[in-house]
């Protein structure tokens, strides 16, 4: 499958290169590639010469499969600056999280309850396909589940199309995800992304970002 990632932080980094591990064609998305090229991410990429880097137009032009692990208050910039025709009738994994920093850490939420990051992107791209995923553990634990308790933990998948979150699940699967639970309609994004501030303050408390929530049933 043809990926784009967009973002180059931790997560997209770290989704970049576990999707080029399982044999799919994957590249950055970046607005600046000589930019990011000249920076930090340029160790990354000489580890990772599989994965490909082109402007955010360019990449989400030639995916299948749009990943957005930007940073949340970024995510509808850069979305909109992939192009909204680069975007339609392709599957749209949000991973964002919308964390206001702005009065320091723990951050709070800049939508909820009544409305979601992942919605408001389905607002302004509706014919993408969004499936709201892996929001609710870290970067590693997303693409290696098996490093915590043999992969023996929950992760959770919210959309309106049903071919696409069989994409996405079929993606965690892949990753070593066990426990993949479908909780339905875009509109259950609001839950996984409040989930935010429980998972921040365990991390505080734990003073370690490997841990996950498992559903026992």
């Amino acid at each position: 499958m043809r990926i784009a990632v967009l973002g180059t932080g931790s997560v997209g980094r770290a989704i970049a290169a576990r999707t080029a591990e399982l044999g799919h064609r994957v590249t950055i998305g970046t607005r600046d590639v000589a930019t990011t090229r000249a920076g930090d991410h340029a160790a990354w990429m000489a580890r990772h010469p599989e994965v490909g880097l082109a402007t955010l137009p360019e990449a989400a032009s030639a995916a299948e499969l749009v990943v957005n692990a930007t940073n949340g208050s970024a995510s509808l910039p850069a979305l909109t600056a992939a192009g909204a025709a680069n975007l339609s009738g392709k599957v749209l994994l949000d991973i964002a999280n919308p964390l206001d920093f702005g009065a320091g850490f723990p951050p709070s939420l800049t939508v909820h309850n009544t409305d979601s990051l992942a919605e408001r992107i389905q607002r302004e791209f509706p014919q993408a396909k969004v499936v709201k995923s892996l929001n609710t553990l870290t970067a590693e634990l997303m693409v290696r589940p098996r490093q915590l308790a043999d992969g023996e933990h929950t992760v959770f998948v919210s959309g309106d199309d049903a071919e696409a979150k069989r994409i996405v699940t079929g993606l965690l699967v892949s990753f070593g995800h066990t426990d993949v639970i479908d909780l339905g309609d875009l509109s259950t994004a609001r839950g996984v992304e409040m989930v935010l501030p429980l998972w921040l303050r365990l991390y505080g408390r734990l003073d370690t970002a490997t841990f996950n929530i498992k559903v026992v049933r």
